[in-house]
């Protein structure tokens, strides 16, 4: 392969942030949805730490809105990895395309910059994006991922030996094949007078101008990927994540099965070290504890997500949850398929099914049908 001429230790990119996290509620409505964490790691988090292996040493976050909360911890972070974190602020909402504009003076240079959305999860091969793009030498790379049902989607119809893009078909009604973007790229500088200061689409607008134009390559993502931007996709987010975790060299991140500190695991298992859970307490499979949680004795939890400073009783089932900060659920619950916001008080002897809660809200009652409580 060819050696690249521009320096890969001197890279930016720019995390589409977007807005609110409304598809995400009820946690965003107390956590800028950046910082929600997904294996006890912001979500964004694990953008950077892979951003920051491949060499980036120049992050873009086009937002909406900057909230104080997003901004310490920004600061935090851009002090510890030694890198420049910039914030391009839209006033008015630019699609997907605008916000590319609107950072231009940040982008531009001699580099190619990687641009992410901020809900996509995966193994992050940013170093072999690096090498592919290099290699075919055209303005843009895609990632591609394998979906099943390909007809919710826009379906990428590339060479299968250059990968050179051919086009795209959106939500195709016959099988042209399942390649579907996988929201993270790679572009050369001069992408940038494709694209005007305007509500604008890169994946409707740019793409299909750089592929008529035999600029535009999609690279196959081996491996899981998920979009969380929603509670059901962020718990099996969080259960491909923690497979990835079993068989990658991070598998030291699990809690090993069997008895142990922190009661009884089976399946992949992440707790924060600060837990205290009751040794007869059954943890497992898929389950993340945050930081400062306390389990009750005899509690069983499985497929399950429980944010730090959440207490769960004892002789408590929780199931298929997300179970919000600085929780506090009562002795002998039940919850399934429920996501709760922050500060949510469950009384005790419960059947909770499906509920979603705002934030300090309290659940007095048995909830056997889905709906929201606010």
């Amino acid at each position: 392969s060819t050696q690249s001429t521009w320096d890969s230790r001197a890279m930016k990119a720019l995390i589409l942030v977007g807005g609110f996290g409304t598809r995400l509620r009820p946690l965003t409505f107390t956590t800028p949805k950046p910082l929600v964490p997904i294996a006890n790691l912001p979500i964004v988090m694990h953008q950077i730490n892979a951003l920051v292996a491949a060499g980036v040493r120049k992050l873009v976050l086009a937002v909406n809105v900057k909230p104080k909360k997003l901004e310490r911890y920004m600061n935090e972070v851009a002090r510890e990895k030694n890198i420049e974190i910039v914030y391009s602020i839209e006033t008015t909402p630019l699609g997907t395309g605008g916000p590319l504009a609107l950072a231009r003076a940040h982008l531009e240079g001699s580099e190619p910059f990687f641009v992410l959305n901020s809900d996509v999860l995966c193994d992050f091969p940013l170093q072999e994006m690096i090498r592919v793009h290099t290699r075919h030498g055209g303005e843009g790379t895609i990632l591609v991922t394998e979906v099943s049902d390909p007809s919710k989607y826009g379906v990428i119809v590339s060479d299968a030996t250059t990968g050179l893009i051919q086009r795209f078909v959106e939500k195709p009604q016959t099988f042209v094949g399942n390649n579907i973007n996988a929201g993270i790229y790679l572009f050369n500088p001069a992408i940038l007078s494709r694209i005007q200061l305007r509500p604008t689409s890169i994946e409707r607008e740019t793409f299909p101008a750089m592929a008529a134009d035999n600029q535009l390559y999609a690279m196959p993502l081996p491996g899981f990927w998920m979009d969380v931007g929603q509670p059901r996709d962020f718990l099996a987010g969080t259960r491909l994540l923690l497979k990835y975790y079993r068989t990658s060299a991070s598998a030291d991140k699990l809690v090993p099965a069997g008895r142990g500190l922190f009661g009884t695991i089976s399946g992949n298992v992440i707790v924060d070290p600060s837990a205290n859970i009751d040794p007869s307490a059954i943890i497992g499979p898929d389950v993340v504890i945050g930081a400062n949680c306390t389990v009750g004795p005899s509690t069983v939890i499985r497929n399950s997500t429980v944010l730090d400073n959440a207490v769960v009783g004892l002789g408590c089932v929780i199931d298929g949850c997300i179970v919000g900060w600085n929780n506090s659920v009562g002795n002998h619950t039940q919850l399934l398929n429920c996501v709760l916001g922050d500060d949510v008080k469950v009384n005790v002897e419960l059947h909770v099914n499906g509920a979603t809660v705002l934030p300090h809200k309290a659940i007095a009652a048995h909830v056997y049908s889905p709906q929201i409580i606010m």
